[in-house]
């Protein structure tokens, strides 16, 4: 792992025993033919369990976590970049694995990211692989990479523990676990709930609440191993806004322009926080098995499920006219109407008391001027009759993804100097998304709204076939290891319409046959390494693009990325070092082309316009990171990365023109320069860090118009074990950390042409205490 040292000390995330005297542990990458990092014990400490664990990699190189909320409650927000690739609101192009197995996807709409799956303080570590990644890996989303969140096992011996943790925005954070230690000397297992819960912000109206069940269990036997883990995770997140120019910035930097008060104008309680959410529950089980069949044959097996269902929620300032019930006559949506599929009408604002649709006074000119800059008379109450009621929906998207899936993997010592590995990945899935609209009882007090919708716009499943297997063969010859590898994915995809207003269709996208290569030579100087290696990756098409019933989808393709690494590695008796220079060229990214468009007629098919593969990005880069350890207590990491990522075009000036394609550009939300320090100390009693991180400039249009300024974060963290100050106080630790202790203020997640404001000095405290 890129330069960590990790002392042998306790912090509320770690489960290693308090009584363990401290050495020096120097944490190493994986002596693979790709890059890859692994987060430390330092990184963990600078984070509270309380905050997202997507954050814990922020520090590593290549790599970039911005989250919209102060502890990464908001999902709508977060945002991850590997090298020129990124997760995001708009985008999903770096992968992410679970102990090994696939998250189903990290979109917002039925997708999960890894915090859904893993409390913070049952975390054992994060591996990230910055480019090609494992030819095992299971993701549809790994153009950039893959990064894998690896479960804590349970205790060896019986533990429990109780953590509590109080912060600002009225952050509050209940956390305790049980670790039976080893039952009949071969089994062991733990058990784990923890309820937060914080507000905003920014004016601090969020409903901000997670609960979360985990369990784990290890059983070693003779020659076999088994392992199973459950977590159950239930969440309220009330969302943050985008800010739209480098004005609104400057003008607004610590407000997204959403509201915490209810008015009596539906167009401004359209801002209303509240109204603004996210609702997930997400359960998820796997049961893994590894038999060493032979002294040279190792069969490692999994099977899983996993359960997300939840809604995003908005209240547009309106009731949608879905029934024509005739000029003068009462309004079937206001007086409980129940109408499923269909097409709009038109829209309601206001109406009188027997439910009749009113239009503004005429000349009536409106004085509303927040949000988005005003509204028309059709918005503002002072354009109507006194008595006039003004009506409001609230519109639920209900998500719903289901995956069933299976893992098998061989490893095969053929002889001395030669390994086999194959492997295969099967998951069954279904996701299902529908939306309704529900009036609000009265939009002049408040969000509360009736049951049932008065209509369900649409609804629709997508089920999902998967299929990957995978051969690698690596031979040893001296100093120098030598991989060959192939893999293929083969997925099928399909859109169900339950109300018949679109057409059923099934869309085939199998990946070609993927091939991969690469090598690791020792040098005759000791400690010191050379690797490199080349990979095709691969993203499937996503369901998503199969929501716009009337595209012509015959000619689309699945993304691919070429990605090529060279690079060292040095493991001293004090430094761990390691540089990467790497080069992806993603060349046939997914474009969506809007009818009426002027292009050309071989791209204006369907009435909701066509999908084509054109353009993409080249990323090239160099990565370098070390660990130093200075004595016994102290130690400094650092890390630097150099980006150059540019977006390609179409070929065709004019699909350029009309999809703001602009070939040569910086890809958007990508720094082109990050450096990292970090200064460690710890002792019997006492561990504490300073961290600074320095993000560059990033574009944040496609235009390259607007450019997000370049900052620097400092975080900082302290960890007192009472055991050292008194006897009375065995077991017991004290740990706070602030972030961005320098109260920086800057623009933070990029994503659609937008930002989202980065988060100011945040403080937590806490109390762990095991017995």
């Amino acid at each position: 792992m890129a330069a960590l040292h990790a002392s042998a000390v306790v912090s509320q995330t770690d489960t290693q025993d308090t009584n363990l005297e401290i050495e020096e542990i120097l944490v190493v990458s994986k002596s693979a033919t790709y890059a890859n990092n692994e987060i430390n014990e330092s990184m963990k400490l600078q984070n509270s369990s309380i905050t997202s664990i997507n954050n814990l990699i922020d520090n590593l190189p290549g790599v970039t976590v911005h989250e919209g909320d102060a502890f990464g409650f908001d999902d709508w927000s977060t945002a991850i970049t590997v090298r020129g690739f990124q997760t995001n609101l708009a985008e999903q192009q770096v992968g992410s694995t679970i102990d090994g197995l696939p998250n189903g996807g990290s979109n917002y709409g039925g997708g999960a990211k890894a915090n859904r799956y893993i409390d913070t303080a049952n975390l054992a570590t994060i591996e990230v692989a910055q480019g090609t990644a494992d030819i095992s890996s299971r993701s549809l989303e790994s153009l950039g990479g893959t990064l894998n969140y690896v479960t804590s096992d349970p205790e060896m011996e019986e533990r429990v523990r109780v953590e509590y943790l109080s912060g600002q925005y009225d952050a509050k954070r209940f956390y305790t676990r049980y670790d039976s230690g080893l039952i009949g000397g071969k089994t062991r297992f733990s058990v784990s709930a923890s309820h937060q819960e914080a507000t905003d912000w920014m004016e601090g109206s969020a409903q901000n609440e997670r609960d979360h069940f985990a369990a784990k269990m290890v059983s070693e036997l003779d020659a076999v191993t088994l392992s199973a883990y459950l977590s159950i995770d239930e969440i309220h997140e009330d969302n943050y806004q985008r800010v739209y120019s480098k004005a609104d910035y400057v003008e607004y930097p610590n407000w997204d322009q959403l509201i915490g008060n209810w008015t009596n104008t539906p167009y401004t309680n359209q801002t209303y926080r509240r109204g603004w959410s996210t609702l997930r529950e997400n359960l998820f089980a796997y049961g893994k098995m590894k038999w060493d069949v032979t002294d040279s044959i190792t069969l490692d097996a999994a099977a899983y499920y996993h359960d997300n269902e939840g809604r995003g929620d908005w209240i547009p300032p309106y009731l949608v006219d879905v029934v024509a019930d005739g000029s003068g006559n009462p309004e079937s949506e206001f007086s409980g109407a129940r109408v499923q599929g269909g097409s709009a009408l038109g829209t309601i604002f206001f109406v009188d008391g027997n439910g009749v649709a009113l239009s503004p006074q005429a000349g009536c000119v409106s004085s509303i001027t927040f949000p988005y800059g005003g509204a028309g008379a059709q918005y503002d109450p002072a354009c109507y009759a006194a008595n006039a009621i003004p009506v409001q929906s609230y519109r639920h998207t209900h998500y719903q993804k289901e995956r069933t899936g299976f893992t098998a993997d061989l490893t095969w010592n053929t002889s001395d100097n030669n390994v086999l590995r194959a492997g295969v990945w099967y998951e069954d899935g279904d996701r299902e998304e529908y939306r309704d609209w529900h009036k609000l009882t009265d939009a002049r007090i408040g969000i509360e709204f009736e049951n049932p919708a008065y209509w369900v716009q649409y609804s629709r499943a997508y089920p999902q076939d998967v299929l990957k297997w995978y051969v690698e063969d690596s031979l040893t010859l001296g100093d120098l290891k030598l991989t060959l590898g192939a893999n293929q994915y083969l997925v099928e995809v399909s859109r169900q319409d339950k109300f018949g207003d679109s057409s059923n269709t099934v869309l085939d996208s199998d990946s070609d046959v993927l091939m991969s290569a690469g090598f690791v030579y020792e040098t005759p100087m000791d400690g010191l390494s050379v690797f490199g290696g080349l990979a095709e990756n691969f993203k499937s098409i996503s369901d998503n693009i199969l929501e716009r019933e009337s595209a012509d989808l015959a000619q689309l393709e699945p993304e691919t990325s070429d990605v090529m690494e060279v690079g060292l590695r040095y493991t001293g008796d004090r430094l761990y070092a390691t540089a990467t220079y790497f080069d992806s060229q993603f060349e046939n990214r997914i474009i969506f082309l809007a009818p009426g468009s002027s292009a050309g007629n071989d791209y204006l098919i369907g009435n909701d316009g066509t999908y084509f593969n054109a353009g993409g990005i080249d990323s090239s880069g160099l990565e370098i990171a070390a660990t130093f350890n200075v004595d016994a207590n102290w130690s400094v990491y650092g890390a630097f990365t150099s980006l150059d990522s540019v977006y390609k075009g179409s070929g065709n000036s004019a699909v350029d023109a009309e999809n703001g394609i602009f070939a040569g550009n910086d890809v958007t939300g990508i720094p082109e320069t990050m450096w990292v320090v970090s200064v460690d100390y710890t002792n019997d009693t006492i561990t504490a860090g300073l961290s600074a991180k320095s993000t560059g400039e990033r574009a944040v249009n496609t235009a390259n118009s607007w450019y997000a300024d370049e900052y620097t974060l400092l975080d900082a963290y302290v960890s007192v074990s009472g055991e050292r100050l008194s006897e009375s106080l065995s077991g017991f630790r004290l740990h706070a950390q602030i972030f961005n202790l320098a109260d920086e203020r800057y623009e933070g997640v990029v994503s659609s042409n937008a930002i989202w404001l980065g988060a100011p000095r945040t403080a937590t405290i806490g109390l762990t205490f095991d017995f």
